[in-house]
């Protein structure tokens, strides 16, 4: 089988046309061997297919902004359905693949492939770290495997346009575009969960309950004490359980929620900073505004004007 990344000798951010006419275009960027990025813009009148059969390790990133596609995984025989305004992140061992766009639609679709070797210049110290998780996994035989689907939010768009928007001639590219890529993987890979394969039952039950409990209240959440009597356990247990799962405290993930859905609702720019974050539970403009700076590295209204 062919590898997938290897295929630059004495350049780096080599750009490959894959497609081009008038109104589409299909375009394979290699920022360095290991990180390789597709920009697809189509509206066609046929379903067009592609094959990708390797054997590289990676993870891969789609970001369906317009149009949906589907991955039809041939070793264990999934399908993966892939819908317009969502953003997947696949773990890969082993690829043989056929990506299908239906006909008769316009796509916009962006997919980010990261081997693993790039990953590992990043393994922490700390075994809970997502990094160390994705890695690991890559190291089993997984044919193709998902690791969680959200929507497409403001943060991803903007560092998306970013890493496109990188010129061909600029000065050092391949490091301003790699640059741009690893937050937007930093982005991504922090909304991913670890599941801890020795998790008891009960460890399972109360962590999920809590989970779903929260994220249909995060704006308005209970206390932890009734959190804790909705997950028939009491507040020191559920603490360490969530911790324990979710590397993060309570308060922490009420937060991370809150973050999230200010940035879905800033895409849509259909409402204000005060009223994004009286939608998504703080009083306080200033307040709300800072600690999303300390998350993202960039002021809510800055997103908003994109």
């Amino acid at each position: 089988m062919d590898s997938f990344f290897f295929n630059i000798t004495n350049t780096s951010y080599k750009i490959t046309k894959l497609l081009q006419t008038k109104k589409e275009h299909i375009t394979r960027v290699d920022i360095s061997n290991g990180i390789v990025f597709y920009d697809i813009h189509l509206n066609s009148s046929k379903d067009r297919e592609y094959q990708v059969k390797n054997l590289d390790r990676m993870i891969a990133i789609s970001v369906n902004k317009k149009g949906s596609f589907s991955i039809n995984e041939h070793i264990n025989k999934n399908s993966f359905e892939l819908k317009e305004d969502s953003i997947n992140v696949f773990s890969s061992s082993r690829q043989d693949l056929t990506l299908k766009i239906k006909k008769d639609q316009d796509a916009e679709i962006f997919v980010l492939f990261i081997a693993d070797f790039i990953l590992k210049r990043y393994l922490s110290s700390d075994a809970n770290e997502i990094i160390n998780y994705l890695y690991n996994k890559l190291q089993d035989e997984v044919s193709c495997e998902l690791m969680g689907s959200h929507p497409v939010d403001a943060m991803s768009l903007h560092i998306i346009d970013k890493i496109l928007n990188t010129k061909a001639d600029a000065y050092m590219n391949s490091i301003r575009c790699e640059h741009n890529i690893l937050e937007f993987m930093i982005h991504r890979f922090a909304l991913l969960d670890m599941l801890d394969n020795e998790l008891s039952d009960d460890e399972i039950c109360i962590s999920k309950t809590s989970k779903n409990i929260l994220l249909k209240t995060f704006t308005t959440p209970p206390s932890i004490q009734v959190l804790a009597h909705l997950c028939a356990t009491n507040e020191t247990s559920l603490k360490r359980i969530f911790k324990k799962v979710y590397k993060t405290t309570i308060y922490g993930y009420i937060q991370k929620l809150r973050l999230e859905k200010a940035n879905l609702l800033l895409k849509e720019k259909s409402l204000n900073i005060g009223e994004i974050a009286k939608e998504v539970g703080y009083k306080h403009q200033g307040h709300f505004s800072k600690l999303f700076f300390e998350n993202y590295g960039i002021y809510p209204k800055d997103l908003l004007k994109k």
